[in-house]
């Protein structure tokens, strides 16, 4: 289904939205007030340009917000994001979506509703990123954790070193060597590139190896890939920022937290509000410090300050130190593969996690597919669900004719997940995920 869409700001947000909705071919138009930023859409997606103020009523005059099906409010600043949702909703946008950083909008006893405004859904980049931290917290031998189906499936994403059984092996031969840890190698991510790997891909060295497991199984895929699961206790955040502030209150009530701030007057603030945190003055850049905090008994250290270089930074001296399990916070989605190529294991963007749920939102209303894009990866993955009239049953096909460049991961059938293999057989009504290129989406779609 093709979308008009219309999305200001043309930020790390904006620009990374525009040009996966581009590739969709949906009509899209990007507003922002900066020149360079509207001349860097020119250069690189195909879409229309309008330089100017996002929430002046004489710039949305330009667009004609009846036949708008999706306005997307995502510049950094709220009021602007408020104010534009209102004037395209009065003027007859169908839906908007509206990128918020106050988290206070999202309190049920807020003054002022977004509602008002006109707004569909809100989109709150920074706790998108806390959630996606948190589920890596939860799994400490994985590098990302992604689920599915009402949590009912997983991707787990993990780093393979040398002393891994699976090094030299192929996908056929682990699967059937594992008969009864039941998994799926989905994708393969290989120095800068990432594919869908066929039953004859080896595993190598380095290799970041995506498995698709029923949620109950996590512990056996990681025990196989020579993980040894490990429970984290204790828990560092450096920065207090509005992430480090959300993670902390969520964390504290079942980790030791402790959280560096060197700003002291915000430092005493964020102490008052977290009773169960250690709030502490202190830099984590500083040798003296961390060798006086035992930092090498630290399960996991998290680095989300403002300072994307800071982050860095601190992540590669706490893994020096030997702490366990390091998370990095980044706003440059360029930077993703370089900085897990240097040693951090987890790398998360509030900018990446608010792309991939404003496209969940979007892609739930197409009348076919739900499609998630993992920009880090450079991956799709794309629920359907066999119809009696489909292509794969009309010509009685099994899995064996699936393209290579498709990978079927998993099955819900009347809610029990099956990993599928090479025999098992599809039925009506099967609820299927699979993942694949954006380009070979269509190649699932034509088949179900």
């Amino acid at each position: 289904m093709k979308f008009n869409i219309v999305i200001i700001g043309a930020g790390e947000v904006g620009f990374n939205l525009a040009k996966s909705l581009s590739k969709e071919e949906h009509d899209i138009t990007v507003i922002d007030i900066d020149s360079h930023k509207c001349q860097k859409i020119i250069n690189n997606i195909d879409a229309k340009v309008i330089e100017g103020d996002g929430c002046s009523q004489r710039i949305l005059q330009q667009i004609e917000m009846d036949s708008v099906d999706y306005l997307l409010a995502l510049t950094r600043i709220d009021e602007v994001n408020l104010v534009a949702s209102k004037i395209a909703k009065e003027r007859g946008a169908n839906k908007v979506i509206c990128r918020l950083r106050n988290t206070e909008y999202g309190h049920k006893k807020t003054i002022i509703d977004p509602a008002q405004f006109g707004i569909n859904h809100i989109v709150f980049p920074e706790k998108a990123a806390r959630d996606e931290i948190e589920k890596i917290i939860t799994q400490p031998s994985s590098v990302d954790v992604q689920t599915f189906k009402d949590e009912k499936i997983t991707l787990i994403g993990i780093l393979l070193d040398a002393s891994s059984p699976l090094i030299g092996r192929t996908k056929e031969n682990v699967e059937i060597s594992n008969p009864y840890i039941p998994h799926k190698l989905s994708i393969v991510c290989r120095k800068d590139t990432s594919f869908i790997p066929h039953k004859k891909t080896q595993y190598k060295v380095n290799d970041i190896a995506y498995f698709i497991v029923p949620s109950r199984s996590i512990n056996e895929v990681q025990s196989m890939a020579g993980k040894t699961p490990f429970k984290v206790k204790n828990i560092m955040i450096m920065g207090g920022g509005k992430i480090g502030r959300l993670l902390a209150g969520s964390l504290q009530n079942d980790y030791n937290v402790k959280l560096l701030e060197k700003n002291i007057e915000k430092a005493e603030n964020i102490s008052d509000k977290l009773e169960n945190t250690l709030v502490l003055t202190d830099d984590g850049l500083d040798i003296d410090f961390l060798e006086s905090e035992n930092i090498s008994s630290l399960d996991c250290f998290l680095a989300v300050t403002e300072n994307e270089q800071i982050n860095i930074m601190s992540s590669l001296l706490m893994k020096h130190y030997g702490v366990k399990q390091v998370i990095a916070h980044i706003n440059s989605t360029s930077y993703f593969k370089v900085v897990r190529r240097i040693g951090i294991d987890s790398v998360i963007s509030k900018n990446t996690s608010a792309v991939n749920e404003v496209l969940k939102i979007i892609r739930s209303d197409e009348d076919k597919l739900s499609v998630s894009r993992f920009d880090e990866i450079d991956v799709e993955s794309v629920e359907l669900k066999v119809k009696e009239n489909s292509d794969f049953i009309n010509r009685n096909l099994s899995i064996r004719d699936l393209p290579d460049e498709v990978c079927l991961a998993a099955i819900i059938r009347k809610d029990k997940v099956i990993i599928p293999m090479r025999n098992t057989e599809l039925k009506i009504d099967d609820e299927l995920l699979f993942f694949t290129k954006s380009e070979d989406i269509y190649k699932a779609e034509q088949l179900f």
